[in-house]
């Protein structure tokens, strides 16, 4: 059964249609602003595999061309997986803005279902915005995003990031470009910045219908102990990059996260960028709030076809759940994010050991009596077997000995009830602010 088959089959249980920001498609799965998305025979081929939409690779102004180096791209290996991050210092399309007009044009004319934005980055000058967008417009595709992300190459030139890190700067091309187009704006948030919520708001003051992200993540992720070049190498010299994969989803939902639970800024649409490579990261990023969700990392590692996974996972874990659409669960973990100072003070757990699934590695033992509590304690029953026991005096319910244990469920947190009442750092004694 092809892709397109399995997202009409899934679409008869659970409703993966999508729209965000006036921009509808078959499901929630774009391909992000990159490589996989800088031609028609790439973005034909990946709605040809059931992709709900794409975000053509960024576009410039006419004028001198753009030129690329090689190598583009380092990785971050972790434990046998490859590329659980990924660097890259490629720009912008290097292709002349007519042909990706042209193509953006005949790919939106045979794929008319399909969400299909184009990703934009000019100097920061209304007549740059003005020109490009009147051109843009007249390819019918169904949105812009605007590039405020890339911490490299092009940001040394005044754009990408330079624009994203100054939140008047995004108002003010964001309200430009409102001006000279109809069509749906999304502005692509860098995450190169301490407070994720001002240029968000930023954003918003500016008229954007919705943000995307998170951008990559300047990085630099190694240096060859032979030649001491960072990586990748470009004749022995590298720089910096912008950073991607599995590594930086955490970091994208904390900002997700930040941006459904401001304000002001609530209600504004999200489009998810992060690490996306599986449907539990999809349900995640939905949960927090994403309408749409952006992937580039994981289609560079494995190809079109992941869309199958995807979307059967997703549609799957939904029948389960009794969700019939996107709507029944978006933004339901947002309430459930809070500040520190909001968390139970009293709410207390303590480890259980299940000695059935114990294999007797002793790393929780070992974790725990050197960088934490010292609350397992071990001995040797008759027969020379290792047994480990919590402490549940010494045990601080810091979850370290859950984490590090490699068999799953052979040790759980099990919360104790402490016969105290719900105890905030703002009502807290300690507290010098504390609320009266």
């Amino acid at each position: 059964m092809n892709s397109v088959a399995l997202t009409e089959m899934h679409n008869d249980m659970a409703d993966l249609n999508c729209t965000i920001a006036g921009v509808s498609s078959p499901n929630p799965f774009w391909l992000a602003s990159a490589p996989p998305t800088d031609k028609q025979y790439n973005v034909e081929r990946a709605f040809e595999a059931g992709w709900g939409g794409a975000v053509w690779k960024t576009l410039g102004e006419d004028g001198p061309p753009v030129v690329n180096v090689c190598s583009r791209y380092g990785s971050v290996d972790y434990n046998g997986t490859r590329m659980m991050g990924l660097n890259n210092i490629e720009l912008i399309t290097d292709r002349p803005l007519q042909v990706n007009l042209d193509e953006i044009t005949a790919v939106k004319k045979a794929w008319p279902d399909r969400a299909l934005v184009v990703s934009l980055m000019v100097p920061c000058t209304e007549q740059a915005w003005r020109d490009i967008l009147k051109r843009v417009e007249q390819t019918g595709c169904d949105g812009v995003e605007l590039n405020f992300g890339c911490p490299h190459g092009m940001s040394e030139r005044g754009m990408g990031s330079a624009v994203g890190q100054v939140p008047e700067y995004i108002q003010d091309v964001t309200g430009w470009c409102k001006t000279h187009t109809d069509l749906p704006v999304f502005v692509k948030l860098t995450p190169n910045i301490a407070d994720i919520r001002y240029p968000a708001r930023a954003a918003k003051a500016g008229g954007a219908d919705a943000v995307s992200l998170i951008n990559t993540i300047n990085s630099i992720v190694a240096i060859d102990l032979d030649t001491f070049a960072p990586q990748p190498s470009v004749g022995g010299k590298g720089t910096h990059g912008g950073y991607c994969g599995p590594a930086v989803k955490p970091i994208a939902l904390s900002m997700v996260s930040e941006i459904a639970r401001d304000p002001e800024t609530a209600g504004l649409p999200i489009s998810g960028i992060g690490g996306i490579s599986t449907w539990r990261d999809a349900a995640e990023f939905i949960a927090l709030g994403c309408g749409s969700l952006q992937v580039c990392t994981a289609v560079m590692h494995y190809g079109f076809k992941i869309i199958d996974d995807l979307v059967d996972g997703l549609s799957q874990w939904m029948d389960d759940k009794g969700f019939a659409n996107l709507e029944d669960f978006r933004s339901g973990a947002v309430p459930n994010v809070t500040d520190w100072q909001y968390l139970d003070l009293n709410y207390k757990t303590v480890a259980a050991i299940d000695p059935g699934k114990c294999i007797e590695c002793g790393l929780c033992h070992i974790t725990c009596e050197d960088a934490s509590h010292q609350a397992i304690a071990h001995a040797r029953d008759a027969h020379g077997k290792r047994i480990y026991t919590v402490i549940d005096e010494e045990c601080v319910g810091c979850n370290l000995c859950h984490l590090v244990c490699p068999v799953p469920g052979c040790i759980t947190m099990r919360e104790v009830d402490s016969g105290l009442p719900h105890l905030n750092w703002t009502q807290h004694p300690n507290n010098p602010l504390r609320e009266t």
